[in-house]
């Protein structure tokens, strides 16, 4: 047999075997996401095209110094189509907002909460599924969950001083032994056919994210037991399941909240961009979403949520239980005059109240109004806007997402805030995974824009200067 048909071979095998997976879990009269989005691709790459071909010259924004050495912000640059971020209105998924997806998502019997993987059913196709076809994502999620076992090993082996998110960017890393699109690429599949193998690794992936970060929690702060995969739980119950909180229907219904509001948050953020970027290059989906994660790990973006926690609790033992609107103004001003910010407030695009926030905010209200953390969170929030406005140096002085998260998981018992950063991972393949799929489907290119050198600069902005 020729390489060239033996690749072949190969490529059709895993197309195969690929279907009938997704086609275990539908009925004939639902169709699959994947077919569905098959669908939709002729469409919207003719839509690009013919978008580009009358309007390809259009000017939509100007660069300017303070942007190039600001770190780009604000650049409109980057193609994303499952959110969009308004500074006033706040995210928008497929043009619907938080309270949209909290009543019109499909929810798990009983819950109150959008499935998670309704979510990546819209961001995917722009699209709300039925409760049928989010049923059968799910069940598809469970039956491809198993981790290989030198994965397994890796982070059975890990040192414990080893930070969770180290071990989570690790593990995804040596998931790219299974890559469907790397082994494709090597036998020479056409570039058309890009989007199928993407997809095939991104469900994958998907599905292998609750085991991962499990097996770090048991691992890091248990007895490094993991209960056993429950085929019939959705993606939320079998997270919580896995950590060892399934047996508390308000924790479950949290990491339904928290992984659709942490998702997504337009393409600009460092572990959406770094995602998006490192597929360009045709690099696999795990090895683009570890990228990701390496940026998430940071404490200017993911990590923050365990700094809010930290200096939350140091606040706590400042004010010594006095949790009065005076005692944490007179706190956050020796915290601003000492040089210091105020965690988890202020964000690079909002100017509100992050909806995210409020969202978290409604779920503690009903669930936990009498826990001392959202009460000083809530007091926070009374007191530090006006705080930072006085201020002067803060453009948002609301809260973002990361005030509060923490204070949820807390309650329910999942104590270790070195942890957060890992479930916002988790959290955040549900937004980056699709455009990934999106970008291999429309024949994305790779991203390279243009740098200049600092004397360059000045040589361009002294010349327009002159002129």
């Amino acid at each position: 047999m020729s390489l060239r048909l033996a690749s072949s071979v190969r490529a059709h095998a895993l197309r195969k075997n690929s279907a009938l997976l997704g086609a275990r879990f539908y009925s004939s009269a639902e169709k699959t996401l994947k077919s569905r989005f098959a669908e939709q691709i002729p469409e919207k790459v003719e839509e690009i095209k013919a978008l580009k071909k009358e309007y390809g010259k259009t000017v939509i924004g100007e660069v300017t110094l303070d942007q190039a050495y600001g770190g780009m912000r604000g650049i409109k640059g980057i193609v994303w189509e499952g959110s969009v971020l308004d500074p006033v209105e706040g995210i928008r998924f497929r043009g619907r907002t938080i309270p949209d997806i909290q009543k019109e998502l499909p929810k798990a019997e009983g819950g109150e909460e959008p499935l998670p993987e309704a979510l990546f059913w819209l961001l995917l196709t722009g699209e709300v599924p039925t409760e049928t076809q989010v049923k059968a994502f799910s069940a598809e999620l469970a039956a491809r969950s198993q981790l290989p076992a030198h994965v397994e090993e890796i982070l059975d082996h890990a040192p414990s001083n080893l930070h969770p998110m180290a071990q989570f960017s690790m593990a995804i890393v040596a998931l790219e032994s299974e890559s469907q699109f790397a082994k494709a690429y090597a036998a020479g599949v056409n570039k058309k056919d890009y989007w199928n193998y993407t997809y095939e690794d991104s469900i994958d992936l998907l599905a292998k994210l609750p085991n991962i970060a499990a097996r770090i929690y048991q691992n890091v702060f248990k007895d490094g037991k993991v209960p056993a995969i429950n085929k019939d739980l959705d993606y939320g119950n079998q997270l919580a399941n896995l950590l060892g909180y399934g047996s508390n229907p308000e924790f479950v219904e949290l990491m339904r909240l928290y992984l659709t509001i942490h998702s997504d948050h337009e393409g600009g953020n460092v572990s959406a961009h770094t995602t998006h970027l490192v597929g360009s290059a045709l690099s696999s989906p795990f090895l683009s979403f570890a990228a990701g994660m390496n940026g998430l790990a940071g404490p200017l973006h993911g990590r923050a949520n365990q700094e809010v926690l930290e200096w939350l609790f140091k606040l706590k033992e400042e004010v010594n239980g006095d949790f009065s609107k005076e005692s944490i103004e007179k706190y956050l001003w020796d915290t601003l005059n000492a040089g210091r910010v105020v965690p988890g407030y202020g964000h690079a695009v909002l100017r509100k109240t992050d909806p995210r926030y409020t969202a978290q905010r409604e779920f503690a209200l009903k669930h936990l109004p009498e826990f001392d953390m959202f009460k000083l969170v809530s007091t926070i929030y009374e007191v530090a806007p006006e705080v930072l406005t006085k201020h002067g140096k803060t453009k948002n002085p609301w809260p973002n997402v990361d005030s509060h998260s923490g204070v949820l998981l807390q309650y329910y018992g999942l104590t270790e805030a070195s942890f957060y950063t890992v479930l916002f991972g988790v959290s955040r393949a549900f937004g980056v995974l699709p455009q990934l799929i999106i970008d291999r489907a429309v024949g994305a290119p790779i991203e390279r824009p243009k740098s200049f050198s600092t004397e360059k600069y000045k040589e361009m902005v002294v010349g327009l200067a002159n002129k």
